[in-house]
């Protein structure tokens, strides 16, 4: 069997969950869809925006003349640090359980019309260091178990401002998904005796035919497993649980190859590329947690063009994730783009 023309299942071993990918539909007529370069600007500061140096919040505050990064407590915060707790409950069908947390926001730059791709080296270093800082603080709380760092980039992710800016939500408990990750590099660090994501970064380097770039701290590959059409994973290559443990180098590293990725991105439809990105690492509830090798996930929507997007309806949610692009297929396209802006390119 051909994994480029017939159809098949992929396991996620970090999880635990398949995806269906149907190679062949890529070979339906497709007319193509002809979009113009979005070359909309955005101004350096915005007076109307609630996250401008200087500006007024939606919760009344006014933001500081910050030159830098910027990081406050939501102001509308889908977690509370202080919440009651229940009664006690024997009904095993209805269950619920208090959930206490703080949720922050990051500003990137005061710069309103800047994005990762179109920051420096140096200027997206001092965000992974305000990420290290956020995380070692809140992480020594013994009210938080987990630190969930990410980032909402474009309207059709649910991103209601288009200022530079990330999210922390910190909880007490480990959420869903990462809690799922930590059981599956338990179990296959108890049974491999290795790291499942040292183990699998060797094989994808060995192979070679999903890697799009790396550079000498980390690789930027579509998983073997992706299930967004572009989805893409950014690991070190040093076994590291959590990002307080890279040295000054690989935070350097990591801010280039989030640059990279983001300029490809942003080629590949001429546009703005819109994603959710999120850092998966240990938990913070006081274990030790060497199975966890900490890693991004970037989950990007956008299939054919910059307005045509992949949906996870139908079959996807009442059956199982499904694509049509395989893995290789993201992988060869993403790696063949320019790294120089499509922006920049123009102005030459």
């Amino acid at each position: 069997m051909s994994f480029n023309d017939h159809p098949h299942r992929r396991f996620n071993p970090l999880t635990g969950e398949w995806v269906l990918v149907s190679p062949h539909r890529t070979k339906r007529p497709w007319q193509g869809q002809q979009e113009e370069p979005d070359r909309s600007a955005r101004p350096r500061y915005d007076k109307g925006c609630y996250l401008c140096p200087g500006n007024e919040r939606a919760g009344g505050e006014h933001n500081p003349e910050y030159t830098g990064t910027f990081v406050f407590t939501n102001d509308f915060a889908a977690l509370l640090p202080e919440v009651p707790g229940l009664e006690p409950q024997d009904d095993d069908l209805l269950r619920a359980e208090p959930e206490s947390g703080v949720c922050r926001v990051i500003c990137f730059s005061p710069r309103h019309d800047l994005s990762i791709p179109r920051m420096t080296r140096e200027q997206v270093t001092r965000v992974v260091d305000l990420w290290i800082s956020e995380f070692r603080d809140l992480g020594a709380r013994r009210d938080i178990g987990y630190v969930q760092i990410f980032e909402n980039r474009g309207s059709v992710m649910g991103c209601s401002n288009p200022h530079p800016h990330g999210q922390i939500w910190a909880t007490k408990s480990v959420p869903m998904i990462p809690g799922a990750e930590t059981r599956c590099q338990a179990a296959h660090l108890e049974e491999k005796g290795e790291c499942l994501l040292c183990r699998y970064l060797k094989r994808e380097l060995s192979l070679g035919e999903r890697i799009i770039l790396e550079n000498e701290s980390f690789v930027v590959l579509v998983p073997f497993w992706a299930v967004w059409p572009y989805e893409v994973m950014l690991l070190p290559r040093r076994h590291m649980a959590s990002i307080e443990e890279m040295d000054e180098r690989e935070r350097a590293d990591l801010a280039e190859a989030m640059i990279r990725l983001g300029i490809r991105y942003d080629n590949l439809f001429q546009t703005s590329f819109p994603y959710s990105m999120g850092i998966h690492q240990r938990p913070t509830d006081g274990g030790d947690h060497p199975e966890w090798h900490f890693h991004f996930h970037y989950y990007p929507p956008l299939l054919r063009s910059a307005s045509v997007r992949k949906f996870m309806v139908g079959y996807e949610m009442l059956g199982m994730p499904q694509r049509d692009i395989t893995a290789e297929q993201a992988a060869a396209t993403l790696r063949e783009l320019s790294e120089i802006h499509y922006l920049d390119r123009e102005q030459a």
